[in-house]
Order: structure tokens, then C-alpha cells, then sequence
């Protein structure tokens, strides 16, 4: 599995809080808050989430943030396609929580019971062109994607991403011809930002997030393939009450403002 994100020990919370244990006369005074380093709710455990390549910026921020709010707990994140993840998951790849790019290949995670219960959208998303600084091959719409000579590098058709960008070309009626296919929107950007072509679709949220690393490019298509992204706890996690409750905080408030600042559209 790429993308692993490594639990962080908590050995030091646990000394402060049996160095406190050890102190006289520091209880909270009546009526005053508890400054206890354990979550309010006793929530604890470890979890294991996949998520699509196209969440890395906002699922990393959202565990950051989970893991303050929850001290008890910790949270691991795999990313990748969302199809490989499916792989990984139903060839019995240890994982608490899946969020899928589609809601396609959380049908393949459904279709076969490894679900806990009913998935719950949280984010749409769209296409968008991406092409090095200063866009040296001059594309202006979708339609100059076909262009003769043209290095565009898209996703594969079973990606979500590759997906979309083909509903968006029988919709636009544009025949693409692409150097390479890859198996993630992290991929696609890769061969930008790299120089290996002049062009990839991405979704919007990966050109916001690559920064000046890349521009993008808007296309009037690009509505006619917009991608819902549904989230699920798995049956057999030893940690459901945890992985729900990440699950509660991705739809919640806190979670779609993150969304909402990184692009997302509401679900």
C-alpha cells in the first residue's frame, strides 16, 4: 500500500497525565472544566481509513484536526485509487473506514457486505485542466485536448477520474487521444508538474491544492461528470465506535468547511 500516513505515539500525554495523578491539590476547582488530556467523550483506539488520492490534502488536515479533538485516538491513512483500494480491501487489507471518489467502486465494497451500514455521501467534485506554468501549449478549452501532437495525460478508465473524463468527452463529443492513463489524480499531476506533458485532467481540488505548481484551466463540460464521494464504516473493525465517529466528524460541520476551502462541493 502507497501513501501510508504513520500513528503518532502518545507516550508523552500519557506521563503528563500520571505526573498529574501524582500532584496534590491541583484538582479543578468546583464548577470549572476538567484539563484532562483524555478526550471528553472517553473516545480511544486506532483506525485504519482508505480514502481517494484526490483527499490526501483534506484528509490529512481532518485527522490532525480529529486526533486534537479526541486525544484517545489515532488515525492511519492509506491513499490511492479508489478501484485499488477496493482491491486491497476485499482481497482482506486491513481497514476501519473506505472513502471512495464514486460512488462506482463503493458499489463493488457494498456489492460484496463489507460494509458496517449505509455509506453516506460527503463531497462532489469536477474536472478541471491542468497544465505546467504559463500553459506553453496554449489550451484554452477542452476541445484543444484533441489537438495532434498534444501530450495529455489523463486518468484510467477505471478511476474515477478516468471515468469522469470519459463521460466528459462523449458528452463534449472530442475524441482524446492521451500519452499515458494512471491509476490516480496524484499521478496525472505528477507528469505535470514534471514536464512530461503538456496537459491532464484533474479535478478541481488537485489544482487548488498543487498551488503554483501547476494552473488550471475551467471547461463549460466539465459539469456533465460530477463525481459524489460516499464514506463507510467496514464490517469487522475492532474500533467501530472510532471509525464512526471519524466518519461523523468528516460530515459534520468541521469537516465540510474543510472540504468547502479545498473546492469540494456540497454532497
Amino acid at each position: 500500500m502507497t501513501g501510508t500516513r504513520r500513528l503518532r505515539p502518545f507516550a508523552l500525554l500519557a506521563a503528563f497525565g500520571i505526573l498529574a495523578a501524582g500532584l496534590t491539590g491541583c484538582a479543578a476547582p468546583a464548577g470549572t472544566a476538567s484539563t484532562s488530556s483524555a478526550s471528553a467523550d472517553g473516545l480511544e483506539g486506532s483506525i485504519t481509513v482508505f480514502a481517494a488520492a484526490s483527499l490526501t490534502a483534506t484528509f490529512t488536515e481532518l485527522v490532525d484536526a480529529f486526533e486534537a479533538e479526541h486525544p484517545g485516538t489515532t488515525v492511519a491513512l492509506n491513499f490511492a485509487g479508489s478501484s485499488d483500494l477496493v482491491t486491497q480491501i476485499t482481497e482482506g487489507a486491513p481497514a476501519d473506514v473506505f472513502a471512495s471518489a464514486d460512488t462506482k467502486n463503493m458499489t463493488k465494497l457494498t456489492d460484496a457486505g463489507l460494509q458496517q451500514r449505509d455509506p453516506v455521501d460527503f463531497a462532489t467534485n469536477v474536472l478541471e485542466i491542468a497544465v505546467p506554468p504559463g500553459n506553453p501549449a496554449g489550451i484554452t478549452d477542452f476541445a484543444d485536448l484533441a489537438e495532434p501532437g498534444l501530450q495529455l495525460v489523463v486518468c484510467a478508465p477505471a478511476v474515477p477520474c478516468g471515468s469522469a473524463t470519459a463521460a466528459v468527452a462523449s458528452a463534449a463529443g472530442v475524441s482524446l487521444s492521451s500519452v499515458s492513463e494512471e491509476s490516480s489524480v496524484t499521478d496525472v499531476l505528477g507528469k505535470i508538474t514534471s514536464g512530461q506533458a503538456d496537459a491532464g485532467l484533474v479535478y478541481v481540488t488537485d489544482v487548488q491544492a498543487a498551488g503554483d505548481a501547476v494552473e488550471g484551466i475551467d471547461f463549460a463540460e466539465s459539469g456533465e461528470a460530477v463525481n459524489t464521494y460516499p464514506i463507510v464504516a467496514l464490517k469487522g473493525s475492532a474500533e467501530a465506535d472510532v471509525a464512526q465517529a471519524f466518519i461523523d466528524y468528516v460530515t459534520g460541520s468541521a469537516g465540510q468547511r474543510v472540504l468547502a476551502a479545498a473546492g469540494f462541493g456540497a454532497p
